[in-house]
Formats: C-alpha cells, sequence, structure tokens
C-alpha cells in the first residue's frame, strides 16, 4: 500500500475477473471486473492489441472499482479474445476472456436420433448388394475408429469400443477389419464399416495409397494384415474377380478439425490421389470433420451450435479448399472419446451424416447392381 495524492493507494487486484461470453450475432454483450481500488487507469486490447474503440459500437466505462467494455450490435469479426489491464504506480494486472459470437444457422441439423436410428433401422438396400459398404481413411489420429464406436454406440445404446482407438500417433489399425452395426439382440443392419492404417508422409510409413484403392475396388479381403509394401495381384489373399458385394460403395475421408491447418502436404496429396481413384470408379465421397470440440468453445458447450460457429465455417472450408471437396460434402462430427454418457446432439451429428452416406451408397450401388461387370 502506498500514499499517494492525499490518499492510500493499493497495488491492483482482481475480486473478480473477465467471463467468457457467447453471444447471437446483432446482440450487446458486456465484460466486467472489479478491482480492489478506485485508483488504475485501464486499458482493453482485442486479441492482444490495443483495442481500436469506434463509436456506437464500443463502451468502456469506469465505474468506481468496476470496469466494463460493452460491445453494441455483435458481428463475427467482434469475435475474439478479450483482455483489460488495470495499473497504477504500484503495479498492474490484466485477465482475459473470450468472446464467441454466434452466425446465423447455415445448416439445420435433425433434433431427433430416435427417429433416424428407427429409419435406418428399417432402411431396405437396393437388390444386388447384401450390405452397403464405407471405407474411412486419413491421417493418424483423425478419429476413424472413434467414428465406428460412436455409431455402434448409438444403435447399441451403450459405449462401445470394439474399434481400437488411438492417440499415441501411430496407427493402431493393423488389418483391413470389417465392423458391422447393431447385433443379433438388437438386430444388424445392412451397412458395413471398414477401418484402414492412417496416412502418414513418405512412401513407407501408414497405409498406401495402392491397398486403399484396390479396396475400394473389392481386392483386398477382410482381416488381411497391412503389410509394409502394398499387396499385389501374385498374393494368395488378393481377390481376382470382386463383385459388387466387394467393392466399396462410399469413401469417406476423416479430417480432424483442430489439426488442418497443421497436416503435411504430402498426407493431403495421398488423400487427394485416394479420392481421384474414387471418382473414375465413380464412388460418392464425403468427409466427417471430427474433433470440433478442440476448436470452438461455443461447439464445445453446445453441440447444437455447430452450424452457427465461425470457427467451425472456417475449419469446414479450409477442409474443403485443401481436399478439393465441396462443402455440401463435408459433415463436422463429434465421437465418444472422452464422454461415457450418450449425448443427444453428438447423436444427432453423426446420425445426420450416417444418413446422408447412406442414401449416396446405395444410389452407387442401385446404379451398378444392373451391371455386375467386373473391376479391374
Amino acid at each position: 500500500m502506498a500514499f499517494l495524492l492525499g490518499m492510500f493507494v493499493d497495488k491492483p487486484e482482481f475480486v473478480t475477473v473477465l467471463n467468457d461470453k457467447q453471444v447471437e450475432a446483432g446482440s450487446n454483450v458486456i465484460l466486467r471486473c472489479e478491482v480492489n481500488t478506485t485508483q488504475v487507469t485501464v486499458m482493453w486490447k482485442k486479441n492482444s492489441q490495443k483495442l481500436d474503440c469506434v463509436e456506437g459500437k464500443h463502451k468502456i466505462r469506469l465505474i468506481g472499482k468496476l470496469c466494463c467494455l460493452e460491445i453494441q450490435r455483435v458481428e463475427d469479426v467482434d469475435e475474439g479474445s478479450y483482455t483489460v489491464e488495470v495499473s497504477n504506480k504500484l503495479g498492474s494486472v490484466s485477465c482475459s476472456a473470450m468472446v464467441t459470437v454466434a452466425i446465423n444457422k447455415w445448416r439445420e441439423i435433425p433434433r431427433n436420433s430416435a427417429e433416424m436410428v428407427r429409419s435406418l433401422r428399417s432402411y431396405q438396400v437396393c437388390d444386388g448388394v447384401s450390405e452397403l459398404r464405407f471405407l474411412l481413411h486419413g491421417p493418424i489420429g483423425a478419429g476413424k475408429s472413434s467414428v465406428i464406436n460412436t455409431i455402434k454406440t448409438i444403435f447399441e445404446n451403450r459405449p462401445f469400443v470394439n474399434c481400437l482407438a488411438g492417440e499415441s500417433g501411430e496407427s493402431v489399425t493393423l488389418y483391413y477389419e470389417k465392423f458391422t452395426i447393431g447385433s443379433e439382440r438388437s438386430g444388424r443392419l445392412p451397412f458395413a464399416f471398414y477401418d484402414v492404417m492412417g496416412l502418414e508422409e513418405g512412401q513407407t510409413r501408414g497405409a498406401h495409397t495402392d491397398d486403399i484403392i484396390k479396396a475400394l475396388k473389392g481386392h483386398i479381403p477382410n482381416n488381411y494384415k497391412f503389410q509394409a509394401y502394398p499387396i499385389t495381384e501374385d498374393n494368395r489373399y488378393y481377390i481376382t474377380a470382386p463383385t459388387l458385394n466387394d467393392r466399396i460403395h462410399c469413401l469417406v475421408s476423416v479430417l480432424p478439425a483442430d489439426k488442418i491447418t497443421l497436416m503435411e502436404n504430402a498426407v493431403i496429396e495421398k488423400m487427394k490421389c485416394i479420392r481421384k481413384a474414387a471418382t473414375e470408379l465413380g464412388i460418392p465421397q464425403m468427409v466427417f470433420m471430427t474433433r470440433v470440440d478442440k476448436v470452438c468453445k461455443m461447439t464445445k458447450d453446445d453441440m447444437s451450435k455447430v452450424y452457427q460457429s465461425k470457427k467451425i465455417k472456417e475449419k469446414m472450408q479450409e477442409c474443403s479448399n485443401r481436399l478439393g471437396v465441396p462443402m455440401n460434402c463435408i459433415f463436422p462430427v463429434e465421437t465418444y472419446h472422452e464422454q461415457n454418457q450418450l449425448n443427444e446432439h453428438i447423436n444427432c451429428l453423426i446420425l445426420d451424416a450416417l444418413t446422408q452416406i447412406v442414401f449416396w451408397a446405395n444410389d452407387y450401388a442401385e446404379k451398378c447392381s444392373g451391371n455386375q461387370n467386373r473391376v479391374e
């Protein structure tokens, strides 16, 4: 404590700090905190830069010991980290809060997971195939296995971890393994998911693009163990004459929202190569963008706002630009990787994406079923 201008002055300390705010576009938001003394100078920053106050937009007030910043008619450009620095001759202190702006919703999420589950359980695949087959591919740690586990969890109505998922930075998928949905007790659905090794930079690490392309064509059998080199036609497990039932009916690229920016170009090029092969085969393709809770606090707190998040939309656009996929083919999803209780919003997001790939895969199978030409 010091004596200043005839008054006792304390070194500034916070009594209360700024709190994160989530606000709808067009609304007003107030950030406030309380300090222990009135003898202070206050400065506000946005994203570590001094806040450029705009008349009619920002109101800064010091009411006794209360420091306030009001932002009127919030827009998406107002989203960011706000910091207040409080100082006097004895020292300074600062605290920060994140303002997240929910922009106008650009896509709707079905609200009833039970209805989607019933619809998928009763879905009839086209004649000519016994089940629709989906192949998931992407970089290590993208969440391919977690996607499968989440879908199985929803239909079993309990946590399901039969498909091993890892966070170690190394692929835990060693086999070309088939995972079905449902059970003998609850009824098995006519959908099958195939998991492959994660893609890595370099020719000798991770999944080989040639193996994945051969899997698309139906040349690789279930439970085939991936080798250090791609499978060849003289391999005893190689399916030389695959039918429509052996082929993949939809390719699902899995990308982690929080790592898209950091992904190596070599991995992206491998994914593009696989997508090009799928396009030449006429196989429909979709992207599941996982780990959306890692890039947006608003979405993490409330998954129903995923299509109101500026950050999620930016990540979807980045995914579209890097991989060359239309925005309407990209579905942000969340998986059960930390939770042990089912969540309706998580269920609705992934069931919506699942419904779309089922429709697209069935359209492809129906188109091919009239002509059972073998794929060379």
